[in-house]
């Protein structure tokens, strides 16, 4: 996890690009500790979100699932450490630049941005019921306000992937623009 201050703008970058950017508990708490210092103050005005390599995020890192001892622990991290919440407290200053896979925690993440840039070979899927799971809190809850209650049952029951003009389309992205332009 990367981040560079200039001016009024923070860039924060994940940085995992050997597992696209997998979400591990590292990662997701150094994400969650710039975005809620950043929710204390009105600087940095804007905030980006981005991920080195060939993927924005491919979502929770499998290698940590079920790694935690007991579901009360689980649940208690998932509320005070979600990354999709940190994002919210600050959604008006922050704008989501997403490319390659934009998978689960990904596309969850990013949906709670006031601004979503999608490059035009952006892939994003919602593959957690094809995993025997229920799609994170985070989903369920940024990806309706976007495009709705059957989009998002459709995306998370299917397990279907979409491309970046679909999700321009349907809301998801606010613009599809070439990554060498960000």
């Amino acid at each position: 996890m990367g981040a560079t201050y200039r001016r009024d703008r923070v860039t924060l970058t994940l940085d995992r690009p050997e597992v696209h950017n997998a979400l591990n508990t590292e990662m997701r708490d150094l994400l969650v500790e710039h975005l809620d210092a950043a929710a204390q103050v009105p600087w940095p005005r804007d905030i980006d979100l981005r991920g080195r390599g060939p993927s924005f995020c491919s979502g929770g890192d499998v290698a940590e699932f079920g790694t935690v001892p007991d579901g009360a622990t689980s649940y208690a991290v998932r509320l005070t450490r979600h990354p999709g919440l940190a994002v919210h407290r600050v959604a008006d200053r922050a704008r989501a630049l997403v490319h390659g896979h934009c998978i689960g925690a990904g596309i969850e993440i990013a949906a709670f941005a006031d601004r979503v840039v999608a490059a035009p070979r952006t892939q994003i899927r919602l593959p957690e019921v094809g995993m025997g799971l229920v799609p994170g809190a985070g989903g369920t809850a940024s990806l309706p306000r976007r495009i709705g209650r059957h989009r998002t049952a459709w995306l998370a029951l299917s397990g279907e992937t979409i491309d970046a003009r679909t999700a321009l389309r349907w809301g998801l992205a606010d613009e599809v623009r070439p990554k060498s332009e960000w």
